[in-house]
């Protein structure tokens, strides 16, 4: 993988990651695009360590939020923070129940499915659009509503399906407050990311041949840098209910992916 790649691809997980867009789906366009030959274990290595840099970045924007969910977790008493950290958990669960069964099913997903992304980016187009012409509320997340936003997070696991969007969408659909809804949604996927990467990193398949480590670590800086940005940015742009604007983004390039799946096959 060329260095210029390796950045290209950086910023477009950070971006991407927060940004209602698709992340895993843009990967894929990307790689595509850039016609990346790399060989699978050294691909899924790179998308591990992209991964692991958003996720840095997410602790870094959210470090006292964290500390507070730790704090929760291990305190006497049950607090705010003790029932935020268990709606955490329960979150976490359809994710993990859907990945660990369907883990091979997944991994067949992602393999340059062109198709499959447009039509998913066309569904999470329309997720922001219902979202963003939701009333705003002060309503908190509710142990229930964590469960449904999980379920949202599992479906996320398609290529195409914004995760971000999937579940901020969902959550204030569910009538949650817009803010705390994207803040859940950012707090949620940090400990699913790091487990996931511990199991690949554990696994053994993933490789690292010669002359590949530079790239994979400028690529890591990239998306690190640009993760910082767009978390931040996500954040301010659900207050202020300009999700429309990423819905008829998602809209076109699944057009264009659906057309260019058409024409490849």
């Amino acid at each position: 993988m060329e260095i210029i790649d390796a950045i290209i691809l950086g910023i477009i997980q950070g971006l991407t990651e927060f940004l209602p867009v698709s992340s895993s789906g843009h990967l894929e366009l990307g790689k595509a695009i850039l016609g990346d030959q790399s060989i699978p274990e050294e691909s899924l290595l790179f998308t591990v360590v992209l991964h692991f840099a958003t996720a840095l970045s997410t602790i870094v924007v959210f470090r006292k939020d964290i500390l507070e969910i730790l704090s929760g977790l291990f305190n006497s008493t049950y607090n705010d923070e003790t029932a935020f950290s268990i709606k955490i958990v329960i979150s976490m669960l359809p994710a993990v129940f859907i990945g660990l069964l369907f883990e091979e099913q997944l991994e067949q997903l992602f393999g340059g499915n062109i198709l499959l992304v447009g039509s998913m980016l066309l569904i999470t187009a329309v997720l922001l659009i219902l979202a963003d012409k939701a009333k705003n509320t002060a309503k908190p997340v509710s142990f229930s509503n964590a469960f449904v936003i999980g379920v949202a997070q599992a479906i996320a696991l398609l290529p195409g399906i914004s995760r971000s969007g999937a579940t901020i969408s969902t959550s204030v659909l569910l009538g949650n407050d817009k803010t705390k809804a994207a803040r859940f949604s950012f707090l949620m996927v940090i400990p699913l990311i790091l487990g996931k990467i511990a199991k690949d990193m554990m696994s053994g398949d993933l490789v690292v041949t010669e002359g590949a480590a530079l790239p994979m670590i400028i690529g890591f800086f990239a998306a690190f840098i640009s993760g910082l940005f767009a978390c931040t940015w996500m954040i301010s742009l659900v207050r202020k209910s300009k999700l429309s604007y990423f819905a008829i983004y998602c809209a076109l390039v699944g057009f264009i992916a659906i057309v260019v799946g058409f024409i490849n096959r």
